[in-house]
């Protein structure tokens, strides 16, 4: 039970496998334009006790693997990134901002995915070891 992270009332492990692209996937992400949006993420999650994982920056497009908490939302946490991320860099790479004149660095949307140590396989063993009746999928003790 170490391995897992605690909140007042729950343990939890809650990993996942974030990836959005530049608008239109032009390559900008390039040298100092790359190392600052690493260290603008690094800052982000940090603010918002988001673990940081691993991550890749590539020319049009962004590898996060995130630890997150329960009260912490998928789509709450991909906006807030790349929200900040969007206005800072613009703000700081003046060629950015000609680029993306409407203001919006990143395309629409993201991929996303929960990582972890159980399979789905494992987790539907247990739960159906737990009463080892009649093997039905969704069962009730009495």
């Amino acid at each position: 039970m170490d391995k897992y992270l605690h909140g007042d009332h729950t343990r939890y492990d809650i990993k996942i496998h974030v990836v959005w692209i530049t608008k239109y996937r032009y390559p900008v992400l390039r040298k100092e334009v790359g190392y600052r949006l690493r260290d603008l993420l690094r800052q982000g999650c940090e603010a918002r006790n988001i673990g940081l994982l691993a991550g890749h920056i590539r020319p049009d497009h962004v590898h996060l693997l995130l630890s997150i908490s329960p009260t912490q939302s998928v789509s709450q946490v991909v906006k807030y990134l790349k929200g900040r991320s969007s206005h800072l860099l613009q703000d700081e790479f003046p060629a950015l901002k000609k680029r993306y004149w409407g203001q919006h660095l990143w395309a629409r949307g993201y991929f996303c995915v929960s990582v972890g140590e159980m399979t789905q396989e494992m987790i539907t063993d247990y739960i159906n070891k737990q009463a080892e009746e009649d093997g039905k999928d969704f069962q009730v003790t009495e």
